[in-house]
């Protein structure tokens, strides 16, 4: 069974949320394959509104399995207050899958992203602050942390040291900025973030595939839209992932 994809096509705020809401209804799978919390949607279900960054629109559907996929960076304090909104709402968001290849978005990257932006002044690229562009960054240059480092403390740590080492350097050199505290980081994330979110990461590309292969229907839910895709938007006023069709087959 092939799948659906809702793309936008123009610079987002095209109506997504809707058309992803109505055809949701008929699928077994809802993935959200790229972006962050750099974009959302309002959805209205039964006179009730719920607003959604990071969690697929499907959460709301007892029927359908959300998923969040490799392609996606994840700021796990964003999402844990996400999972709390719907909980509070009477959503089960037990059923939600996370890639554990997804990246993990870092304090260091919001204010790597801030501090960017000023220092750009009038030739800011005007971004959402949210750590978005950095996290892709460390993505590509392969030392970014992934979801499924929260899962052996050790290795978070260890890549956590490594990464931020340079981090704090061009907070100190470039920025004039205090360095940030790995034990603070590190305590947030394996103590509070972990285990609320362990029981969701898993592979994610098997359960897409598994989903197809039963003859399933798989509705892929892009974020942004076709002109602030990296490689084909209006470049350099784009967000730093793929929201293009073809970028939900990474």
């Amino acid at each position: 069974m092939p799948a659906t994809v809702v793309v936008g096509t123009q610079w987002g705020d095209e109506g997504k949320g809707k058309f992803t809401d109505l055809f949701a209804r008929d699928q077994h799978l809802v993935v959200r394959y790229q972006g962050g919390h750099n974009a959302g949607h309002t959805l209205v279900v039964d006179g009730e509104s719920f607003k959604l960054q990071l969690v697929p629109s499907g959460i709301l559907y007892p029927h359908i399995t959300p998923v969040i996929g490799n392609g996606v960076v994840v700021d796990p304090r964003v999402l844990i207050a996400e999972l709390d909104m719907l909980e509070s709402k009477g959503v089960d968001t037990s059923k939600l899958r996370i890639s554990g290849n997804a990246h993990l978005i870092l304090p260091y990257h919001q204010e790597l992203d801030k501090l960017t932006e000023r220092r750009l002044g009038k030739n800011k690229v005007g971004t959402t602050k949210r750590g978005i562009g950095p996290a892709y960054a460390d993505k590509a240059a392969r030392v970014g942390l992934r979801v499924q480092d929260l899962l052996d403390p050790k290795i978070f740590r260890q890549k956590l040291d490594v990464v931020l080492k340079e981090k704090n350097a061009i907070f100190a050199k470039v920025f004039n900025q205090l360095p940030l505290d790995g034990d603070a980081i590190a305590d947030e994330y394996l103590n509070i973030c972990a285990p609320r979110l362990a029981p969701m990461i898993g592979d994610s590309v098997g359960v897409v595939h598994d989903a197809l292969e039963a003859g399933q229907n798989v509705l892929l839910e892009g974020a942004q839209a076709t002109f602030l895709d990296l490689d084909h938007g209006t470049y350099p006023f784009v967000t730093s992932s793929n929201p293009i069709a073809g970028g939900a087959c990474v």
